[in-house]
């Protein structure tokens, strides 16, 4: 057996973690940091500290979201050099990257940086458009994810 193999199944972990990852966030800790009272008893959080917990979270995520871009660029290169080309692979691998380098880089920082600027900050159209669009590309980071991770699955049963 090749020792190809063990990258190529690394790889194929890192995408399928980061998916899981995308969605937990999404679908399970989100909806609990934003509806504490549910399940809380004698405590009371706002959603401004609410989102001051979430946006800590996202913070931390994020640099697991830099690993996977640095991933899928060395790796998805890598394949591309070695003629190992498929236009969904490029496509779904330049959706992942560029769409874990927004979050990282854009969302993440802005709404962590109007957060600190206080609860007026946070009830402003600017952060509402900002955090809109941050759940719009963390959506299309779980589809590029599912779509890589299945392409290059396929890819591997045929080599």
């Amino acid at each position: 057996m090749s020792k190809r193999i063990y990258i190529d199944f690394s790889y194929l972990i890192i995408l399928a973690a980061s998916f899981g990852a995308v969605i937990v966030l999404g679908a399970v800790v989100a909806p609990v940091i934003f509806n504490p009272n549910k399940h809380l008893v004698d405590i009371t959080l706002d959603h401004y500290n609410a989102g001051i917990l979430m946006g800590e979270i996202f913070h931390r995520f994020s640099y697991w979201v830099y690993f996977l871009a640095g991933a899928v660029m060395l790796y998805e290169t890598y394949m591309y050099k070695t003629s190992k080309r498929d236009s969904i692979v490029l496509a779904s691998s330049v959706t992942v990257v560029f769409s874990s380098l927004m979050f990282s880089n854009v969302y993440a920082p802005k709404i962590l940086a109007m957060q600190a600027m206080g609860v007026e900050a946070t009830q402003s159209t600017t952060f509402e458009n900002i955090h809109t669009a941050s759940e719009l590309d963390f959506k299309i980071l779980a589809v590029g994810l599912i779509v890589l991770f299945v392409r290059r699955l396929m890819l591997l049963r045929t080599t």
